[in-house]
C-alpha cells in the first residue's frame, strides 16, 4: 500500500510541478521578449508620463500595448499583479517530488556505495545542503561583485565555476541521477530564493515609496533585474537536468559530471541565442546565431562522445545456464523491488514465467547497462551478472 501511495504521490506533484513550472517560466520568457522587444514611446504623452519603452501585439482577436516604466509610472494603479507565486509554487511542488522520489528512499535512490558509503541519513543532510550552501555562495557572489565594474562578467564566471565544482561534487558523492536532479534543484532553488529574498521585497520598497509619496530608490529594480536575468539562463539547464533522470546514457557515463556540465553549457549559450535575437531584430546588437551554433555543436559533440562501443560477443564460458542456476540471484538481488509484494516499473521476477517474459528487460539493465539492481543496493557481483548473461544467452530457458 506505501507503494501505491507513494506512486501517486508522485504523479500527482509531478503533474502539478510540471504545471506550475510552465507557468514560471513562461512569464519569464514572455518578460525577456518584452525587454527585448520595447521601442521607445511615439506618443507624447506617454512621454511625458515618462515611459522609457513600449510595445504593440495582436494575440487571440486583439490589440495588446504594455507601456514599461523604469522606476515608476505618474500615478500607481490600484490594482497590480505580482509575479510571485508561479516561482514559489513550482519551487514547493519540485521539493516534494524530490522528497518522494528520493528523500524517502535514499538507501536506494541518493546512495551509490561505489561512491560514498554512507547512510541514508546522512546522505538526506549532504542533499540538502547542497540547496542551502549553494544559494548563500552564489548570493554572496552577486552582493560582492554584482555593482561592480564588469560585475555581470565577473559574475557569471564566478557562477559558472561554482556550478562546476558542485556538478562534480555531486557526481562522486551521490547516484548518478540523483546528482543530476540534485544538480538542478539546487540552481532551481536559487532561483526561487532570488525571486523571495530579492526581486518581489525590492519590487515591495518600490511600491511603498511610490504610496508614500518619496521617490522610490532605483538601486531595488537594478537589483530585481540583475537576479531576473540570472534566472533567464539557469531555465534551460535546470531543466536538462530535470529529465535527464530518463536517460540513463547521460548519468551513467564515467564523466557524468562532465556531461552535465557541457549540456548546461549548451543550454545557456542556446538561451543567449533567444534573449539576443529581439534585440537583433531591433539592431540592437549583432546576430545572436554564432551562440546557437555554439550550443549545438557542444551538445553534438556529447553526442558522438557518449555513442555506445560496438557489441562485441563474448564466448560463455561453462555452457548454457539453466533457470534453476539465475533463480537464486534474481531471489537475493531481485526480489527486493520486483517480487510479491513490490513490483517497481510493473516488472515482477518471482516464478519462471514472469522471468522468461522479462528476460530481455533484465538481460539489458542487469548485464548491458548495469543500472539494476538500483545504484548496486542490493551488491550484485560481476559473476552474478555474467550468469544472468548466459541465461539470457541461452534463451532465457525455464522449466
Amino acid at each position: 500500500m506505501e507503494s501505491y501511495l507513494l506512486d501517486w504521490a508522485n504523479l500527482l506533484l509531478r503533474w502539478a510541478h510540471v504545471i506550475t513550472a510552465i507557468a514560471w517560466i513562461g512569464s519569464s520568457f514572455y518578460f525577456v521578449f518584452l525587454d527585448s522587444s520595447l521601442t521607445p514611446p511615439v506618443d507624447e504623452d506617454l512621454k511625458r508620463q515618462g515611459a522609457s519603452g513600449e510595445l504593440w501585439a495582436v494575440h487571440g482577436g486583439g490589440f495588446y500595448h504594455p507601456v514599461k516604466f523604469n522606476v515608476a509610472p505618474p500615478k500607481l494603479p490600484d490594482h497590480l499583479h505580482w509575479f510571485f507565486w508561479e516561482a514559489y509554487s513550482t519551487w514547493l511542488t519540485g521539493f516534494a517530488l524530490f522528497t518522494v522520489s528520493y528523500l524517502w528512499h535514499a538507501g536506494t535512490y541518493l546512495v551509490d556505495k561505489s561512491l560514498m558509503d554512507w547512510s541514508p541519513a546522512a546522505a538526506v543532510v549532504a542533499a540538502l545542503s547542497f540547496l542551502v550552501v549553494f544559494w548563500l555562495a552564489y548570493d554572496a557572489i552577486c552582493r560582492v561583485f554584482g555593482q561592480r565594474r564588469n560585475g555581470d562578467a565577473i559574475v557569471g564566471g564566478l557562477v559558472l565555476l561554482l556550478v562546476c565544482a558542485a556538478s562534480w561534487l555531486a557526481c562522486h558523492w551521490f547516484a548518478g541521477r540523483a546528482a543530476f536532479l540534485l544538480v538542478g534543484a539546487m540552481i532551481a532553488t536559487a532561483m526561487s530564493a532570488n525571486v523571495f529574498f530579492w526581486i518581489i521585497p525590492g519590487q515591495k520598497k518600490v511600491v511603498a515609496a511610490i504610496k508614500a509619496g518619496q521617490p522610490p530608490d532605483p538601486i531595488h529594480g537594478v537589483r530585481g533585474k540583475q537576479r531576473s536575468v540570472h534566472n533567464t539562463y539557469f531555465t534551460l539547464p535546470v531543466l536538462f537536468s530535470m529529465i535527464s533522470n530518463h536517460y540513463s546514457f547521460t548519468w551513467s557515463h564515467p564523466r557524468n559530471w562532465l556531461v552535465l556540465i557541457l549540456m548546461m553549457v549548451a543550454g545557456a549559450a542556446i538561451r543567449q541565442f533567444f534573449v539576443l535575437r529581439h534585440g537583433w531584430k531591433l539592431g540592437r546588437n549583432r546576430h545572436p546565431l554564432p551562440y546557437a551554433v555554439a550550443g549545438v555543436v557542444l551538445i553534438a559533440a556529447v553526442v558522438v562522445w557518449l555513442r555506445p562501443a560496438p557489441a562485441v560477443a563474448v564466448p560463455a564460458a561453462g555452457g548454457p545456464v539453466g533457470y534453476a542456476q539465475v533463480q537464486p540471484v534474481l531471489a537475493q538481488r531481485c526480489y527486493q523491488c520486483h517480487g510479491e509484494q513490490l513490483q517497481m516499473k510493473n516488472v515482477r521476477l518471482d516464478s519462471p514465467a514472469l522471468a522468461k517474459q522479462h528476460a530481455a528487460q533484465v538481460h539489458q539493465q542487469v548485464v548491458v547497462t548495469k543500472l539494476m539492481p538500483m545504484n548496486n543496493a542490493t551488491g550484485m557481483t560481476d559473476a552474478e551478472r555474467t550468469l544472468v548473461a548466459r541465461w539470457f544467452g541461452a534463451g532465457a530457458p525455464v522449466p
